[in-house]
């Protein structure tokens, strides 16, 4: 019998995909398919990624068909697919037992996903289980812009963002952020009125603003398997950040850092609710009571999700062991420190406010403890790659000049 070869499949050809393609590359020496909207260099001139662009993809009546012929067009390989976006993720949850007929594609079901995309629905679970939260209001159809001149339950400056991401983004304007922060009532009234006129009906979040930079951040990422049990976690401490206007909140530089107390709750939360798949937290530590807040959970592996690969967590072999039913021990949890970077290195020294991270950050490069996802030898040997890897590097530093 012909053995099948390994072939992830993806929705999205950005970083995210590259992450992907990567840990599958480095895992089983795979080659990707990866389906996008628009040509990207992250996924361009790549050795081990067949990239093709499509009209409409994200028209599930396009999109779905397409996923099934692919499929049938190649049965001698064993097919993994993952949606990379927000609105890819929620395209294969819905249509998960459709696709699940030719493809591994662990996601949790639509009525489940209903409860966790909505950042609103979202923080009710957290009550439920005890997760902490920013302090939060929530905007809605029957709410009345005057709630900003003085009845906001925390004091200026506020966060504002959607309650549905891939909504949100449904609906683009002059000015669009994926956060926004108001310092008094105007402001507030303005960024409200623009992303309802925009045609985004849906609730949007206000939030008491956690103070402190991007180091105060935190990611965790994980992967339930499809019988709901947690096979790992990863958590990681945002450094850095990116800060253009379309980028604001993109993690950039992470150093991975356990704190058990947090992972247990969010190992419980995720262990109840059976959820099944890769889940990643925004979280934010706030000094004032020393706790930390999450913001909400993406229903598929982060845009970061090469720092979870590189620290010795391949993304790439849990998928494999569900789907082999490989899994020995119950739940991995990194422990250990890996710095994983996206920007030039010397970016995240000269930007991060905290030296002695800095000084702890050389250390791992000089053990060989950091990776930069996109700096990937079988893939240095295109001149194309190798140009567009260097420019985008060089372009950072003035997008750090200009945002930060």
């Amino acid at each position: 019998m012909k053995e099948t070869i390994i072939t992830p499949v993806l929705l999205g050809a950005e970083l995210n995909a590259y992450s992907v393609a990567r840990a599958f590359h480095e895992k089983f020496g795979s080659t990707a398919y990866a389906f996008g909207k628009i040509k990207l260099g992250f996924t361009s001139n790549s050795s081990f990624m067949n990239v093709k662009i499509v009209d409409n993809l994200e028209d599930e009546n396009v999109t779905i068909p397409m996923l099934v012929d692919f499929a049938k067009q190649h049965p001698d390989k064993e097919l993994f697919l993952l949606g990379c976006t927000d609105e890819f993720a929620e395209m294969l949850i819905k249509h998960r037992d459709e696709l699940n007929k030719y493809y591994f594609s662990p996601y949790i079901s639509y009525e489940l996903s209903q409860q966790l995309v909505s950042k609103e629905a979202f923080y009710k679970m957290c009550d439920k289980y005890g997760i902490d939260y920013p302090k939060t209001y929530i905007f809605n159809s029957n709410s009345d812009l005057s709630i900003f001149d003085n009845s906001l339950p925390f004091d200026y400056p506020i966060i504002i963002k959607p309650s549905k991401s891939a909504t949100y983004w449904k609906h683009p304007f002059d000015g669009m952020k994926k956060v926004y922060l108001a310092k008094d009532s105007q402001i507030a009234k303005r960024i409200v009125k623009q992303i309802v006129d925009s045609g985004y009906d849906d609730s949007i979040i206000i939030q008491d603003t956690i103070p402190g930079d991007d180091s105060k951040m935190f990611v965790l990422t994980c992967y339930s398997d499809t019988k709901g049990n947690v096979r790992m976690m990863n958590m990681g401490h945002v450094l850095l950040e990116e800060h253009t206007p379309k980028g604001l909140g993109n993690h950039v530089a992470v150093i991975t850092e356990c704190h058990d107390g947090l992972v247990t709750k969010l190992k419980d939360f995720l262990n109840d609710i059976k959820y099944v798949g890769f889940s990643n937290f925004d979280i934010k530590y706030d000094e004032r009571d020393g706790k930390f807040k999450v913001f909400e959970i993406n229903l598929r592996q982060g845009r970061s999700n090469y720092y979870v690969t590189s620290s010795g967590y391949n993304i790439s072999e849990y998928l494999y062991k569900d789907k082999h039913n490989l899994f020995v021990n119950e739940t991995d949890i990194c422990k250990s420190s890996f710095f994983w970077h996206s920007v030039p290195k010397g970016i995240v020294y000269k930007y991060l406010q905290d030296k002695e991270i800095v000084k702890k950050l050389k250390e791992l490069v000089n053990n060989g403890q950091s990776s930069s996802t996109l700096w990937y030898k079988p893939d240095l040997h295109n001149p194309k790659r190798l140009f567009f890897l260097l420019a985008h590097d060089y372009r950072f530093y003035g997008k750090y000049r200009k945002y930060h």
